[in-house]
């Protein structure tokens, strides 16, 4: 990607595709996958072009598919191993995968808010692929944001003073015990989430972590899961961190996806950030999340 006349972006393509379709939804990132069928075991070339794919556009989606819970978990190993959430229930047999469901009469989604998924693991995910086993005939749209883009837009010296900053992550404002979310969370009968007081551990992160297959530099920073600069108290930290999480989140860095039944959503978690809108009141929707691990960012 690059900027163009009048600060616009524009997407570079780094190569040709011929084992699969891609088509980019936006400006910022996002892509369309088209032939392929996950529900096969997936030829290495063909997979070697998702992964590209992956790197070149940050978020892939593919739709019709029709999956099992293995070949959803069998289509994710390929990229890495799985991730069982520590705080979070999963489906029956199956502990690499998360139901993520909101019933017609409940209130609280999941994953409501701008987030990078699990940064408060001091090996946070790769990335995680989402599939759509029901979904609303409206609303419920997902929309993700490049933060290579969120870095690559800051002043110079913006970029100078965040490469010196360590950030604290916990996942203690979403799961800790006495954390307004976990009330939240609580309010959300078809999921079983758990407060903990192990989700008040802390772990450090870069403030601008570099892409470990890229060697682009993103920012790494998400209102869900950051509570501080490492050297910093809370409050002295926030004016900073809230003007990242709006700068991080803005219109120009992002692109939305409507789902449909059969749609899957594969996305880099070490470049992007995610908000599931809540926007359904009513009607059903039911997905299922696997997380490929990932490694220490730096």
């Amino acid at each position: 990607m690059h900027l163009g006349e009048h600060g616009m972006v524009t997407v570079v393509e780094t190569g040709q595709y011929t084992h699969i379709g891609v088509s980019p939804i936006s400006g910022a990132l996002g892509a369309e996958i088209s032939g392929v069928d996950l529900s096969q075991t997936v030829d290495d070339a063909t997979l070697g072009e998702i992964r590209r794919a992956l790197l070149d556009h940050c978020v892939i989606f593919f739709r019709g598919q029709t999956l099992t819970p293995d070949r959803h978990k069998d289509f994710s190993r390929r990229f890495g191993t799985l991730n069982v959430h520590p705080f979070v229930g999963h489906v029956a047999g199956h502990p690499e995968i998360i139901p993520i469901v909101k019933e017609k009469d409940e209130k609280v989604n999941f994953g409501g808010g701008w987030h990078t998924d699990m940064s408060f693991l001091a090996e946070p995910p790769l990335g995680s692929v989402l599939y759509a086993l029901e979904t609303p005939a409206y609303g419920g749209d997902t929309l993700f944001a490049s933060q290579y883009l969120a870095y690559d837009l800051l002043s110079p010296g913006m970029k100078q003073m965040l490469g010196g900053l360590t950030a604290i992550h916990t996942a203690g404002m979403q799961y800790g015990v006495e954390s307004e979310a976990s009330k939240n969370n609580a309010k959300r009968k078809s999921m079983e989430t758990k407060a903990t007081e192990e989700a008040e551990t802390t772990v450090e992160h870069p403030v601008v972590r570099t892409h470990p297959e890229t060697g682009r530099k993103a920012l790494y920073v998400n209102e869900a899961f950051t509570l501080k600069f490492k050297g910093m108290s809370k409050r002295e930290s926030r004016p900073l961190l809230q003007f990242l999480f709006e700068h991080a989140t803005q219109d120009a860095f992002t692109c939305r996806f409507r789902w449909e039944t059969g749609s899957l959503a594969f996305w880099d978690n070490r470049c992007t950030q995610h908000y599931a809108l809540n926007d359904y009141h009513g009607q059903r929707r039911e997905m299922h999340r696997v997380t490929v691990d990932g490694d220490r960012p730096f």
